[in-house]
């Protein structure tokens, strides 16, 4: 019987399932910043290391300033490794990508209203220190009991202790938890691990999904949109 239920947020609540990689490629095309896919693979990742390890982004940001500082990141990436961008593109993206954000999360805030009667929820993300900030300007904060930050707490995805804090926060046992999440290997695979029940929202991932039968065995329920949570965790039950 699911007590508790632990939510990722990026790539979950805010895209619907697609990668944030897959949203920032698309904009980048949308805005005429001609690199290619490649290119715009390794400066992601310069990116996403360099908010993890440095100090830019601050606790009062919100979503918008977080997708700023990250395209900035990745266009400096791309001008060290000889490509021409315009940087006037970053304001550009970072607005589209914001925009894109905000309307997924009011589509989802429907199914956390209806969670969040039934069930105590708890975020767990890899995020940058301000996730509660980008919570309460997208108007879901008080949906959730607790929330679990890598950047707050100092453990990052895929290490399951992540996912056994907020575990510890309900006061369950992980066979009482549902851990839903976008990323076979930073939310499926550590939930496994712990003893949860795992429900993969498997819609467009970054990587190549070469073994797709592989994981879809390992998720409980595989699901297409958010808006199928509720019927899927009763499916668990």
């Amino acid at each position: 019987m699911t007590k508790g239920i632990l939510l990722d947020y990026g790539g979950t609540i805010d895209t619907n399932g697609l990668h944030w990689a897959n949203v920032l490629w698309e904009s980048y095309q949308h805005n005429q910043v001609n690199v290619d896919r490649d290119a715009f693979a390794n400066a992601y990742k310069f990116g996403e290391r360099a908010l993890a390890i440095q100090p830019i982004i601050e606790p009062h940001h919100v979503f918008y300033d977080v997708l700023f500082l990250k395209v900035e990141q990745q266009f400096a990436f791309l001008k060290e490794n000889g490509h021409q961008v315009n940087d006037a593109a970053i304001e550009a993206i970072a607005n589209e990508c914001n925009l894109f954000a905000r309307t997924t999360v009011e589509k989802a805030a429907p199914v956390l209203a209806q969670l969040s009667q039934s069930y105590p929820l708890v975020m767990v993300s890899n995020f940058y220190g301000n996730i509660q900030n980008v919570l309460k300007d997208f108007g879901i904060a008080h949906y959730f009991q607790a929330v679990v930050e890598s950047a707050v707490v100092g453990v990052r995805k895929p290490d399951p202790q992540i996912y056994k804090l907020g575990i510890d926060s309900l006061g369950f046992l992980p066979e009482e938890c549902v851990v839903i999440g976008d990323s076979y290997s930073k939310d499926i695979l550590p939930a496994k691990a712990l003893g949860c029940k795992a429900l993969w929202l498997n819609v467009k991932g970054w990587e190549d999904a070469a073994d797709h039968e592989q994981k879809v065995s390992v998720a409980d329920v595989e699901i297409t949109d958010f808006n199928q949570t509720p019927d899927a965790i009763r499916s668990l039950d």
